[in-house]
């Protein structure tokens, strides 16, 4: 069986209820090199917050992109034809 929790100090708190009553002696096994958080995903996420902090060309990164966003690309609709 496994079991997630987290230590506070001697005490490990577990984030659920293990079907066994109160008083029960359990034996836990710790991993040699435990992980504070083992998502993997999150672990990319934190390896490249703030890349771009002191990047000077943001900004002009940026404002390029709002600038392409925001321009007018098409043509005017000649409704005459419809008719």
């Amino acid at each position: 069986m496994k079991v997630k929790g987290i230590i506070r100090g001697k005490t490990i708190e577990l984030f659920q209820e293990l079907p066994v009553p109160n008083g029960v002696e359990i034996f836990i096994e710790i991993p040699d090199t435990p992980l504070s958080n083992p998502d993997p995903n999150w672990q990319q996420l934190q390896a490249i917050i703030g890349a771009w902090k002191d990047d000077q060309e943001i900004g002009d990164i940026f404002a390029q992109i709002d600038r392409e966003r925001h321009a007018d690309l098409g043509e005017p609709i000649n409704f005459d034809k419809f008719n």
